[in-house]
């Protein structure tokens, strides 16, 4: 019989309303994500130079290898047991030297520690020196 009327909503008001509730709650996300983001580029950017070093000490390393297989083989006559001790010289020791004199990376345990500095390139010097070293010995035994 009798219609219920509904409760007239202004539009206008409402919209306003859910605006500034919205514009409310939305400063301190953002607020968040924006750390969030910097947090993360941050890590990217540490990433980023840990791995342009082990880049560089990669190639250090495959240089070394060359040259420390030509220089204890060809230059010094290191055959043997002689050459190994040679190559493991180098092999430990000169990547704490060009870590630490000529790149003057500072040594820290969590980022930048001995494991960072030795594991970069062991598999290209040791490669490196014996096909050198083996070719630069047979070479010599030719002539």
């Amino acid at each position: 019989m009798f219609k219920r009327r509904k409760k007239k909503v202004d539009l206008r008001k409402r919209r306003k309303q859910l605006i500034k509730e919205k514009q409310k709650q939305l400063p301190p996300k953002e607020v968040k994500k924006i750390e969030e983001k910097k947090e993360i580029k941050e890590k990217e950017d540490e990433l980023e130079i840990r791995l342009r070093k082990e880049t560089r000490m990669y190639w250090i390393r495959a240089a070394t290898g060359i040259l420390s297989a030509f220089v204890g083989r060809y230059i010094l006559g290191f055959v043997g047991w002689s050459l190994f001790i040679w190559m493991l010289a180098f092999w430990f020791l000169f990547p704490f030297f060009v870590s630490f004199v000529f790149f003057r990376y500072k040594y820290d345990k969590e980022t930048w520690n001995w494991k960072n500095i030795i594991l970069p390139g062991v598999g290209i010097y040791f490669f490196l020196f014996m096909i050198v070293g083996t070719l630069i010995h047979t070479l010599l035994m030719f002539y």
